[in-house]
C-alpha cells in the first residue's frame, strides 16, 4: 500500500482516552497531508480527498471528518469545507503509521459483554493492550484478532480491531472494542465528549484528608525521563488533565479510592495522586512499590512487602464502564469485580487496621 492508498474499510478513529504506554488521549499523528495548488478552485474537502486517496469513498471520508481526523491548516473542518488555495490538509489518526502485522492468537479473553456489534473485555493485569515497544505477540490485540476469526489483519488501524479506547498493562478492568467501524465512530465520539461513565479503584498511600476531591494539573512526558508522566502545575506544557476522587475506606497508612476521569492522559491517576502525595499502592514507576507510611517496626514493613507480594503491581482496577449503544441507543452498564490480587491486599489492610483499633 503506498503513500496515497488507502483500504476501503480503514478507520479514522476519535480520540482514545486512557492511553497505553506511549500515547495519550488527544495525541494525534499525521497520515497523509496535501496542500492545495495556488490555482485551487473552492471544492468540498471529501470531494477534494477522494480523488487524491485510491481506494476510499467520500462516505468514509465524512466519517473522518465528523470524528474531527481531517485539519486544514491545522484545525478540524466539516466534509463540507471549501478547499481553497495554499491550504493545508491533513488527515490525523491517534496512532502512528506502522507496518505490523497482526497474528491471530488463542489468547483466553474475559468477555463482560458482547453482540454483534461491540463487545467489553475484563483484561487482566499484565496484559498489554496493543503491540508495540517489545510486546508484538501476546497482546489484547492479538486476542481479538483470534476471537473475531480475523486472520487477515496487517495494521494496527485495522477498523476490525475496534479499541476504542486503552488501560495500562498493569491495571486491570473494562475494555470497550468495537466491531464495526460505524460504532467506533460513535463509541469514541461518546469517549472524546466525556459521555462515557468510567470509574477506577485504588488502592493509594497515606491517609487522605478529604472525603473527596478533584485533581488538576496539566500531564505531559518528564524531559528527564521519558518513560515517565509529570504534572506541570505552571500550565505551560503538557495536556489539561482532571481527576475527581471519593474516599471508599480508610486504612490509616493507605486508603481505598474511587476515581473519576474527566480527561484520559497516559498514567492519569497514577501521575495526579502522586502529585497530591498518595502515590498508588506498589506503583513501582511512582514510588508506590517503597513503604511510604506507617512504622518503623520490622513487622511492619514485612507486613507491606507481603502485601506486595501479594498484588506485583499498581493498585488499580477499571471497575465501571457505562455507555449508549451505538446500534440501539440503549444505556450500557457493566460492572467488574476487583480482582483477587487488589482484594486479597485490601482484606490484609482492613484486618490489620481492625487488629491495631484493638490494642
Amino acid at each position: 500500500m503506498t503513500d496515497n492508498q488507502l483500504d476501503e474499510n480503514e478507520y479514522f478513529p476519535e480520540e482514545e482516552t486512557d492511553a497505553d504506554e506511549g500515547h495519550e488521549e488527544g495525541q494525534r499523528f499525521e497520515h497523509y497531508r496535501f496542500i492545495a495548488d495556488k490555482g485551487q478552485n473552492l471544492l468540498r474537502v471529501d470531494k477534494f480527498l477522494s480523488v487524491r486517496i485510491e481506494g476510499i469513498s467520500r462516505n468514509r471520508i465524512q466519517q473522518a471528518a465528523d470524528a474531527e481526523c481531517i485539519l486544514v491548516n491545522g484545525v478540524p473542518v466539516k466534509a463540507s469545507y471549501k478547499v481553497k488555495p495554499l491550504d493545508v490538509i491533513s488527515i490525523v489518526m491517534d496512532r502512528p503509521r506502522r507496518e505490523l502485522e497482526i497474528l491471530p492468537e488463542d489468547i483466553p479473553l474475559n468477555i463482560a459483554y458482547e453482540d454483534e456489534t461491540l463487545m467489553v473485555i475484563n483484561k487482566p493485569a499484565g496484559m498489554v493492550v496493543h503491540p508495540g515497544h517489545g510486546n508484538y505477540t501476546g497482546t489484547l490485540v492479538n486476542a481479538v484478532a483470534y476471537h473475531l476469526h480475523r486472520d487477515d489483519i496487517k495494521e494496527l488501524d485495522d477498523p476490525r480491531l475496534g479499541l476504542v479506547h486503552r488501560i495500562d498493562k498493569d491495571t486491570s478492568g473494562l475494555l470497550l472494542v468495537a466491531k464495526t467501524p460505524e460504532a467506533k465512530t460513535h463509541l469514541s465520539a461518546q469517549f472524546f465528549h466525556k459521555e462515557t461513565k468510567r470509574l477506577y479503584v485504588a488502592l493509594v498511600w497515606g491517609n487522605l484528608a478529604e472525603d473527596s476531591g478533584t485533581i488538576e494539573g496539566n500531564i505531559g512526558r518528564d524531559p528527564r525521563d521519558r518513560m515517565l508522566m509529570r504534572v506541570f502545575p505552571e500550565g505551560d506544557q503538557g495536556k489539561t488533565a482532571v481527576t475527581h476522587y471519593r474516599v471508599l475506606e480508610r486504612f490509616g497508612y493507605v486508603t481505598l479510592v474511587e476515581c473519576r476521569l474527566e480527561t484520559g492522559r497516559t498514567h492519569q491517576i497514577r501521575v495526579h495522586m502522586k502529585q497530591i502525595g498518595h502515590p498508588l499502592f506498589n506503583d513501582e514507576r511512582y514510588g508506590g512499590n517503597e513503604v511510604l507510611r506507617g512504622t518503623h517496626f520490622a513487622k511492619y514493613k514485612q507486613f507491606v512487602y507481603n502485601c506486595f507480594a501479594l498484588c506485583p503491581r499498581q493498585c488499580l482496577h477499571a471497575r465501571t464502564l457505562g455507555f449508549i449503544h451505538p446500534v440501539t441507543g440503549r444505556e450500557i452498564h457493566l460492572e467488574s469485580e476487583i480482582p483477587d490480587d487488589m482484594q486479597q491486599v485490601i482484606h490484609r489492610w482492613r484486618s490489620y487496621t481492625a487488629s491495631r483499633e484493638l490494642e
